[in-house]
């Protein structure tokens, strides 16, 4: 089991940094087309606007994973040890009960999409409910995460 969840979050981690090597590599590509005055191609802003959150979704499981999240080690430092112990617990707990509510609410958004059958119009047509699928699942393998620190 544990495995498998450490499988996943380094496939999300690799998905992330594959998506913005793709968006960073099209940006370039767009600008370079303006300014060769080629034109532009609009559905490299809509790839952008979609990917950014999905990286960063897919990133924070893999950077929880490796305690490399934003945390305030200034204030951690200046602790004893007890204390320190006892305020990263404190911290993993809060983060756990956030992830448990993005996890509650994420499902019942995607739940709501569904079953309306919304769908976004822009250069590309899509169901709604994908967009929302990374929330979810990101802050389940948080949960996970943020269980096993408290371990």
């Amino acid at each position: 089991m544990l495995r498998a969840y450490h499988a996943i979050v380094h496939a999300l981690a690799v998905v992330a940094a594959v998506l913005l090597g793709i968006v960073a590599l099209l940006v370039t590509i767009d600008v370079l087309a303006r300014n060769l005055r080629l034109g532009s191609l609009g559905w490299i802003n809509e790839v952008s606007e979609y990917s950014l959150p999905v990286a960063t979704f897919f990133i924070a499981p893999w950077l929880l994973e490796r305690a490399e999240h934003v945390r305030l080690d200034v204030f951690v430092q200046a602790l004893g040890s007890v204390a320190a112990r006892w305020v990263a617990r404190l911290a993993d707990t809060i983060g756990l009960a956030v992830c448990l509510v993005f996890v509650v609410y994420g499902a019942r958004l995607i739940a709501d999409s569904y079953s309306l059958g919304s769908k976004l119009y822009k250069s590309f047509e899509m169901p709604e409910w994908w967009t929302f699928v990374p929330v979810p699942l990101a802050f389940a393998l948080m949960a996970i995460g943020f269980v096993r620190r408290l371990r």
